[in-house]
């Protein structure tokens, strides 16, 4: 077995490291968070998640292998080789070794069988597709990817919210980025008629369940793991850092609609509270994830997930 995977009822739960690495500073990613906050807390949001000393947010960008019913299943693909990103430097044009650990975790391209994009930001849809023969391309030839409804048409400039005119300057820019996603990273899976779009709920099987989750985009969602006595929901980027499980009011810097996002974030950490799920967001380093219990007007982490700390990017 991959030395970071765990098992939860029949499912096996592999991750897979795209970049490890610094973005910004925590209260630029977590703008309604506090200095005291994450001050009193330091003892655990330190070094995993924050670096006190230049007030760094740390990050990890990952894909999740799950193993479920004779099928594997990828949750989000990351941010791709080679891909044009001007507005985002250290996401432009990188070059890691992405297929080649998950080779190491037992999957070549063409044994995926779905590929979830829990919502079509830039950095979770980008192995999507590789670059061959001159275009673009999906990455994995059997695959059935599932999309988003509200996500598709949001994030396709001929169709969605990428025509309403932008706020500034900067949030233009924001946009040209997010329109060269989804040409390179969206665009070619329905060319190949491998896109299955969705919206409200989607079962995948027994044991996995695909739910609208919207606030950090119009179509971001969860995929629900039900099997055996054992719970899980992986969130996608509803939490960014473990700081908004304190204080799930706090919407990070990046969510289209921020007071709907926390609403969404709170409704799911309660019932994750309440069932005893296991909460896997997309970004957290360290142990990836946590169980939560509730505490005051939030919520505290009640106990780490069984990943290792060390992976690295």
């Amino acid at each position: 077995m991959h030395p970071d995977t765990i098992v939860l009822g029949d499912v096996e739960i592999t991750r897979v490291v795209e970049w490890a690495g610094p973005v910004r500073t925590v209260r630029r990613v977590v703008p309604d968070s506090d200095e005291e906050t994450w001050r009193r807390n330091e003892w655990w949001l330190a070094p995993d998640f924050w670096t006190p000393d230049d007030d760094a947010h740390l990050c990890r960008v990952q894909t999740w292998v799950l193993r479920s019913e004779g099928q594997t299943i990828l949750v989000d693909t990351g941010i791709g080789n080679g891909r044009d990103r001007p507005r985002l430097p250290g996401f432009a044009g990188p070059d890691t070794p992405f297929l080649d650990r998950l080779r190491a975790a037992g999957v070549a391209p063409e044994d995926v069988d779905i590929v979830v994009n829990t919502h079509l930001h830039h950095d979770h849809v980008g192995w999507n597709t590789r670059w061959r023969d001159g275009r673009w391309v999906p990455t994995f030839p059997q695959a059935t990817y599932l999309l988003p409804r509200l996500d598709d048409v949001y994030f396709d400039p001929a169709r969605g919210g990428l025509r309403r005119p932008p706020r500034d300057a900067s949030e233009r820019l924001c946009r040209e980025d997010a329109e060269r996603a989804f040409r390179d990273s969206v665009e070619p899976v329905h060319r190949s008629g491998q896109a299955v779009v969705w919206e409200g709920s989607h079962r995948i099987d027994r044991n996995l369940t695909l739910e609208a989750a919207p606030g950090h985009t119009p179509g971001s969602s969860v995929l629900t793991l039900r099997s055996g006595t054992d719970r899980a929901v992986f969130v996608g980027d509803m939490l960014h850092s473990p700081v908004q499980v304190l204080h799930p009011e706090w919407s990070s810097r990046y969510c289209e609609d921020p007071a709907l996002a926390a609403r969404t974030r709170r409704a799911y950490l309660s019932r994750a509270a309440e069932q005893r799920e296991l909460v896997i967001p997309a970004h957290w380093p360290g142990h990836a994830g946590a169980e939560v219990r509730r505490q005051g007007d939030g919520f505290a982490i009640a106990a780490w997930a069984g990943f290792s700390r060390s992976t690295a990017g």
